[in-house]
């Protein structure tokens, strides 16, 4: 059985952890958790498709500020409500009434007069029982009657929804608990009002309503489906409920209307129209109470005002909804269109709209939800994370299939009223994707890491970056850059390979090369190349640096110090070691000026380097040491532009020569230490060497030998040690003045000496 790769196992674990996000989406949308990013989403698609004009004329009749202040406070005598139901019904001939009113008992103070308030439900009980039925729907809903548990402890009942194992159980508030009273004889019995609408909705909101609720008692619905029976005129048993709908149908079984069922009970009501609108005409309660009671006045002329008021167009087949507007009255919500609280009233217009205009909300299967949410998640990782040359043209289309998605659905909902998942599917998208971004971030990140780890042993870190960085191929080519071109070699290194097994060769030039390479990097040079025990080192590319010459000086003196510092380790170690080891030098050159850097090679293998003349010219400061007695020499220029930024570095002036391959002298100096290293030996040393040369090039021969001789036992070789060697500068001048004492060269003499070796 194959193994699978450890790429192999990472790649599908990533893409089973991603699959669970829009999984975890689908169950917060199916359990609920989305509810009110969901409502917010349903206002915004019906705000997208605003308002539509009213498919059956609805008037609201306000109790409003006014109208308390008018008629007083509540509770109000039910004679009232009758003399308004009456006048709505005999005289404006309006096809139905509804209050939004629960009447009952518990709502009257103790101090109120009982003969009053039986006469008032008197008045009501004989409009609401008089041989013809009125077209008046009154307003119940469950009381929430207190249970208790296994536990000891109460809990309040839920509305009776067919799902509920208690439902036979529930009271509902009237007819329990009402004061309509018709007279029997002498007799007043408290009796079911002949229409009874309950007023609940879903946990107090303004979306969806259940349009039955089946009790021990009987089916009671809710007071718009009442409202549209009345409105189309079906008898009482014209409401037949199944499984999945509703239907509305006439005497002689022909169907007026179907109402499709949510979960068998519930209606998603089709929101027609902000509060506010003018496809809500409004009367106060205050204003149709009066024209009501003026229809007995005495004066001709107060009756015909009133009858003419409820003649009006308006009201005519009209259905009216009596219901409190006061905010101080509480029975206030926010709609889709209406972000602050207006009156709960409203929902019965706009269930009664969704029932008789039949444009009720198509909600799709559960089942649909998930389905959708997978396949746009999926889309819009796959373009999100796609790589390549057109990366950001597949991550504009991961946006714009989001974009895409929502303007579907809101497109989709006002042609049809579909309502398609957005919360879920839009939620999963975006965080799944991000959750892959980020994802391939870290893994590039980690890539990146691996890649400097990888190539940053072969090549400059700073060149690995910038390679990384720049999001591009390496290609051929080089520019001109002013920098600092490093060279070093160990002296007599042939010896070391005689002396030595490969193996312990290759221990010590690892241990050399590393010691050496890690200062020119912390000092910021740029590691070229080795060759073979030469170290080439840039200093201001790629990486600009101001002060690269400064740098580079700072650098050789390091080194030379960490020489020292590994000879001495080597020495401790034993007999591990051969002498020659235990003497290692190295000699460096330095020259600034301008080079050309790029990736030089062939089309299939090259490398990033430096080439030029005066890459060549630091090439021969380090060959050329040897010749002056030195172990760091380098051009004027790199002296000049190691000044400009201090001065630390003490440089001794050496000679002017014209190197092998140029005819241009170029003047040339020794890097003695550095200022804190700098001792009255050397001091004195370089004093009297300086003033040798000055006698040197002014020919005076015996005067530059004497300074020489002088300084010849002061020289130093070796950072931190004064041993005389065999060549120093000041050996090597009084040869020279030597043989310039025998063969003067000449009153045109310039001083410049000539290099016949590299």
């Amino acid at each position: 059985m194959a193994r699978i790769s450890k790429k192999h196992t990472l790649t599908l674990l990533r893409w089973l952890l991603l699959g669970s996000i829009p999984l975890i989406w689908s169950l917060l949308d199916h359990y609920g958790k989305l509810g009110f990013f969901n409502e917010r989403s349903m206002s915004w698609r019906f705000i997208y498709r605003w308002e539509r004009p009213a498919p059956v004329k609805i008037i609201y009749v306000d109790v409003d500020s006014r109208s308390i202040e008018d008629i007083g406070n509540f509770p109000w005598s039910r004679e009232i409500f009758a003399t308004v139901a009456t006048s709505l019904v005999d005289i404006a001939h309006v096809k139905a009434v509804g209050f939004d009113f629960l009447l009952s008992p518990q709502g009257i103070p103790e101090v109120a007069d009982p003969a009053k308030v039986k006469a008032g439900d008197l008045k009501l009980t004989q409009f609401l029982f008089r041989p013809a039925t009125p077209p008046v729907v009154f307003a119940a809903s469950f009381a929430a009657e207190k249970l208790r548990g296994l536990n000891g402890r109460e809990a309040s009942r839920a509305f009776p929804y067919i799902t509920s194992d208690q439902r036979s159980d529930a009271e509902i508030e009237p007819p329990e608990r009402t004061s309509f009273y018709r007279q029997v004889g002498r007799t007043l019995l408290a009796v079911d009002p002949p229409l009874l609408g309950f007023i609940d909705t879903v946990d107090g909101g303004m979306r969806s309503v259940p349009l039955f609720a089946p009790t021990s008692i009987k089916v009671y619905h809710h007071m718009a489906v009442e409202l549209a029976r009345l409105y189309w005129g079906l008898p009482p048993d014209g409401v037949k409920i199944e499984p999945d709908r509703i239907r509305f149908v006439r005497a002689d079984g022909s169907q007026v209307a179907s109402v499709p069922l949510r979960d068998g009970q519930l209606l998603d009501v089709n929101w027609f129209s902000a509060w506010e609108s003018l496809e809500n005409p409004r009367i106060g309660f205050n204003i149709v109470l009066a024209y009501a009671q003026l229809l007995d006045s005495e004066k001709p002329e107060e009756k015909e005002s009133a009858v003419k008021f409820f003649a009006q167009e308006d009201f005519k087949d009209a259905i009216v909804l009596v219901g409190p507007v006061d905010k101080l009255l509480q029975d206030v919500a926010t709609t889709p269109f209406d972000d602050s609280p207006v009156p709960r009233v409203g929902i019965h217009g706009n269930l009664l709209k969704t029932i008789i205009s039949g444009e009720t909300l198509r909600i799709p299967p559960v089942w649909t939800e998930p389905i959708i949410t997978f396949a746009l998640t999926g889309l819009v990782t796959v373009l999100a994370v796609a790589g390549g040359s057109r990366a950001v043209l597949a991550k504009i289309m991961a946006v714009l299939s989001m974009g895409v998605y929502t303007m579907f659905t809101f497109s989709l909902f006002e042609g049809s009223l579909l309502v398609l998942p957005l919360v879920g599917p839009l939620g999963a998208a975006f965080t799944t994707s991000f959750a892959a971004l980020a994802w391939d971030i870290l893994e590039e990140q980690r890539q990146r890491g691996r890649i400097k780890g990888l190539f940053g042993t072969y090549l400059s870190p700073e060149l690995v970056n910038r390679m990384i960085e720049s999001d591009q191929d390496p290609k051929l080519g080089g520019h001109e850059e002013i920098i600092t071109a490093y060279f070093s070699d160990i002296e007599s290194f042939s010896g070391f390979s005689e002396q030595m097994t490969p193996a312990l060769l290759v221990e010590l030039m690892n241990e050399y090369l590393t010691a050496c390479t890690d200062i020119v990097q912390e000092e910021g040079g740029t590691l070229d190349k080795y060759i073979g025990d030469a170290i080439v080192v840039m200093f201001g590319a790629p990486v600009p640096l101001p002060d690269h010459a400064y740098r580079a000086c700072i650098a050789t003196q390091r080194v030379q110090l960490r020489i020292v510092e590994l000879r001495e380790k080597w020495k401790s170690e034993g007999d591990k070691w051969p002498p020659v080891v235990l003497g290692l030098r190295a000699r460096l050159g330095l020259n600034t000026g301008p080079a050309i850097i790029g990736n030089m090679g062939s089309r299939s293998r090259f490398s990033y380097t430096m080439m030029g003349d005066n890459v060549n010219l630091a090439a021969r400061m380090e060959s050329g040491a040897k010749a002056l007695g030195v172990y760091t020499m380098v051009t004027d220029a790199t002296r000049q532009a190691c000044e400009q930024h201090g001065d630390r570095v003490v440089f001794r002036f050496l000679d002017r020569i014209i190197v092998k391959g140029r005819t241009n002298p170029v003047p040339v100096h020794q890097i003695v230490c550095l200022r804190e290293n700098l001792t009255d030996r050397r001091r004195e040393c370089l004093d009297l060497f300086a003033k040798g040369i000055e006698c040197y090039l002014q020919q005076n021969w015996d005067a530059a030998i004497d300074y020489f001789q002088q300084s010849y036992p002061l020289e130093f070789s070796r950072p931190g040690a004064y041993p005389i060697h065999e060549i120093t500068p000041s050996s090597v001048f009084l040869g020279r003045c030597a043989d310039m004492k025998k063969c003067p060269p000449g009153p045109d003499w310039d001083g410049v000496f000539k290099m016949t070796e590299k």
